[in-house]
């Protein structure tokens, strides 16, 4: 199976070479083989217009959109405070909120004591735990895990931080199972996806810190590392408020992937089943670069490591970065996407976090930043 350029798919669709695209416009799938042939498809390939462009970016989030199972609409905002802990610099909420479907997130929410004064609305960031059965204790507190502690060191920085478990992990594990086991989610929906649950989820997170009094509703960011690196992509990739992503070893793309089947079923946490039929026909619906850029031209820091076993294709990691860059500049706001590559394993190191930290700083404190 040979995939076709998005300029070939626009011509077949039968829309205009200066990008006058109709809604025919398809997003084909590729090759695996080719992609590892070739590796990583070029954003801007027969782009030459940001008409061009708009038409391509809606035909990824049209395939990303029905591969996750769409999404339903949210249920209203509102949340109970069942704990509350004074710390030296914060206050420190458990939380619990609902959802769809009748379910409910738990979640800690960090306020600096500083914004308890009132007078002014503060940043606020959405801290996403990685795969750990802990979930938001693990980014949130200081007994956390080291490497991990983001959302307690962003709240000493003057953050709100709403540090929220994912389906399958903290207090939201399935009663008689392990944690980040997804069963019996797939037996409730079974076309749906853990993704679009996760994004859902998080999107009714960023409800509640739009509708927050102490929030400022235009200063909103998601951080994350591995499982939490990518729900931050994820979530911004189709919620507009995220202003700024930060994704630590978070990135894995197909190409050049030596276990694509972390995306599709396995027997313990499934991401989007109807990648694995894909993948024995070796194709996939889209690259994972892609849907990074459904969230351009928003600030995006991204990090990776040469020597994660997880994600250990660096290479194609490095050249889908490359090329995101590349979209950034032709955007015209290339210091707007950062991605640093280290020699570590699959961690969130002090130095890389500090950079994540300042990154995040530079876009969300200006109050007139408009990203």
């Amino acid at each position: 199976m040979v995939a076709l350029t998005m300029v070939e798919a626009i011509l077949l669709s039968g829309a205009a070479a200066n990008g006058q695209a109709r809604d025919e416009v398809t997003h084909p799938p590729y090759a695996l083989s080719e992609l590892h042939a070739k590796g990583i498809p070029p954003l801007l390939a027969g782009i030459e217009s940001r008409q061009a462009w708009e038409a391509k970016r809606e035909a990824i989030r049209r395939v990303w959109l029905d591969y996750i199972g769409g999404l339903p609409d949210r249920v209203p905002v509102r949340y109970e405070i069942l704990e509350e802990h004074e710390l030296s610099d914060h206050i420190r909420q458990r939380i619990v909120y609902p959802t769809v479907d009748g379910d409910k997130v738990f979640a800690y929410l960090l306020i600096p004591r500083e914004a308890l004064a009132g007078g002014r609305r503060y940043p606020a960031v959405l801290a996403l735990h990685p795969t750990h059965a802990d979930g938001k204790d693990v980014v949130a507190t200081a007994q956390g895990r080291k490497n991990r502690m983001y959302g307690y060191e962003l709240v000493s920085r003057g953050y709100i931080v709403l540090a929220p478990d994912a389906m399958t992990a903290g207090d939201r594990v399935f009663k008689g199972y392990e944690a980040f086991r997804s069963e019996p989610f797939y037996k409730q929906h079974p076309t749906w996806s853990t993704v679009g649950k996760n994004i859902i989820d998080h999107m009714q997170g960023v409800d509640l810190l739009v509708q927050h009094e102490l929030v400022d509703p235009n200063r909103i960011g998601a951080i994350g590392h591995s499982f939490g690196g990518y729900n931050a992509y994820f979530l911004a990739s189709l919620d507009e408020r995220v202003r700024v992503v930060v994704s630590s070893c978070g990135f894995c793309p197909f190409t050049g992937n030596p276990d694509p089947g972390h995306w599709g079923i396995r027997d313990w946490y499934t991401h989007l089943p109807r990648i694995s039929d894909d993948l024995a026909q070796d194709r996939v619906p889209f690259e994972f670069h892609e849907i990074v850029a459904l969230s351009a031209p928003r600030p995006m820091f991204f990090y990776s490591a040469q020597s994660d076993h997880i994600f250990p294709h660096w290479e194609s990691i490095a050249q889908a970065m490359l090329d995101l860059h590349r979209l950034y500049a032709w955007l015209g706001v290339e210091e707007r996407f950062v991605s640093v590559i280290g020699t570590g394993d699959h961690d969130f190191p002090e130095p890389i976090r500090k950079m994540a930290y300042d990154f995040l700083d530079r876009w969300l404190r200006p109050p007139t930043t408009e990203p």
